[in-house]
C-alpha cells in the first residue's frame, strides 16, 4: 500500500500524518509530497525520516492513494495526473466538491456511494462535516426542512499565518497579517472571501455541500464567524423539522450515531467546547433544546476539531472504507 500525502508539511498535512499513524493505516511505502520550496526537507513518519519529494516525482511512483491538502489550484492541476496513473485521490480543497462527476463524502453518511471507479473524491468543508454528522440521523428520522447555522470558527481553519497573527497580537508584536482586522479579543464575521450575494464562500459551502451530501430540498442559511480560538469549530444550529421531536429520543439518536457524542448535562455545566474537543475525532453535540418560537423547531450546539474530523480524519476514513470494501 503506497500512500502519498500531498501538502505533507502543512498544518492539515501534519495532522494527516498523525492520524495515519494513530489508526495504523496499512502503509508499505510513504511518500511525503509538497511544493518546490519544501522539496528536500526531512519529515518524520512512524519513527522514520523521509525526504519530501515534488509532485512530478510522486506521480511517477503511482501511489495507491494520494491524500491532498495543498490548496484548490494544486488539486485542479495535479489530481487528474494522479488519477491517470491509477491513484485514488482524496482531496481536502474545495476544487472538486461541487463537481457533478465527483462524490462528496462523509463516510458515516454516504460512503456507500463510492465505487472502485471513483478516482478523485472530495472531502467536504470542515464546518459542513461536523454539521451534517449531527443532521444526518435527524433528517432520516424526522425530516429537516430548514437549517439556520452560525459558526464560531477556529483560526486554524485559515492556516499557520492566522495562528501566528493571534500569537503576535497576544504578545504585542508586529507581524504578517492573515486577516484585515485584529483577531485577538475580536470576532470577524468574515470567513473566506465575500461573494456577490453578500455571503462568504464559507457560508455558501455550508449551503451547497449540505445539499449535495444530505438533501437538496433542505433550506440552509449560514453566517460564519472567525474567533480567536485554536482548538476547533463551534456551530449554533437551528432546525425546522418536518415533525415534532422528543428531546430524549433526539439525544439517544445522536448518541447512537457513530462518530457523534452527546455532551448535554446542564446541571453540571457540561456542554461541548473547543478546548475539550481538540485532538479528538468525534463530533460533539450539546445544548439540545426545543425552539419555543416555532413549531417543530430544535436547537443544537455542535463542536469538533476542524483539523481532524473536519479534514485529516475524514480523509483517512474515506481511504479506510475503500480498502475495506473495494480492494
Amino acid at each position: 500500500m503506497k500512500v502519498a500525502v500531498v501538502g505533507a508539511t502543512g498544518m492539515v498535512g501534519e495532522i494527516m500524518r498523525s492520524v495515519l499513524e494513530e489508526r495504523n493505516f496499512p502503509i508499505t511505502e510513504f511518500l511525503p509530497v509538497a511544493s518546490a520550496r519544501s522539496v528536500g526537507k526531512t519529515i518524520s513518519f512512524q519513527g522514520k525520516d523521509y525526504t519530501v519529494i515534488g509532485l512530478e516525482e510522486a506521480v511517477e511512483h503511482a501511489p495507491d492513494f494520494a491524500l491532498f491538502s495543498a490548496g484548490g489550484q494544486t488539486s485542479l492541476d495535479w489530481a487528474p495526473k494522479f488519477a491517470a496513473v491509477g491513484t485514488t485521490v482524496i482531496d481536502n480543497s474545495s476544487a472538486w466538491r461541487m463537481h457533478p462527476d465527483h462524490k462528496l463524502i462523509v463516510p458515516e453518511i454516504n460512503a456507500d456511494q463510492l465505487t472502485p471507479d471513483d478516482k478523485i473524491i472530495a472531502n467536504p468543508n470542515c464546518s459542513t462535516i461536523q454539521m451534517v454528522m449531527a443532521l444526518a440521523p435527524l433528517h432520516k428520522r424526522y425530516g429537516i426542512e430548514r437549517v439556520v447555522v452560525s459558526t464560531y470558527q477556529s483560526i486554524t481553519g485559515t492556516g499557520v499565518k492566522a495562528v501566528q497573527q493571534l500569537e503576535d497580537e497576544y504578545n504585542g508584536t508586529d507581524g504578517e497579517k492573515a486577516y484585515p482586522h485584529p483577531i485577538h479579543r475580536n470576532a470577524l464575521p468574515h470567513c473566506d472571501v465575500f461573494m456577490d450575494n453578500g455571503y462568504t464562500k464559507e457560508e455558501m459551502k455550508l449551503v451547497n455541500e449540505t445539499h449535495k451530501i444530505l438533501d437538496p430540498n433542505i433550506k440552509v442559511t449560514a453566517t460564519a464567524v472567525r474567533i480567536p480560538v485554536v482548538g476547533g469549530h463551534s456551530e449554533s444550529v437551528n432546525l425546522t423539522l418536518s415533525q415534532e421531536a422528543n428531546l430524549d429520543e433526539v439525544r439517544e439518536l445522536l448518541n447512537n450515531t457513530p462518530g457523534v457524542i452527546v455532551v448535554d448535562d446542564l446541571a453540571n455545566n457540561n456542554y461541548p467546547m473547543p478546548l475539550d474537543v481538540e485532538g479528538k475525532d468525534d463530533v460533539f453535540v450539546g445544548r439540545i433544546r426545543k425552539d419555543e418560537s416555532q413549531q417543530n423547531g430544535l436547537n443544537l450546539w455542535i463542536v469538533a476539531d476542524n483539523l481532524r474530523k473536519g479534514a485529516a480524519t475524514n480523509t483517512v476514513q474515506i481511504a479506510e472504507y475503500l480498502i475495506l470494501n473495494h480492494n
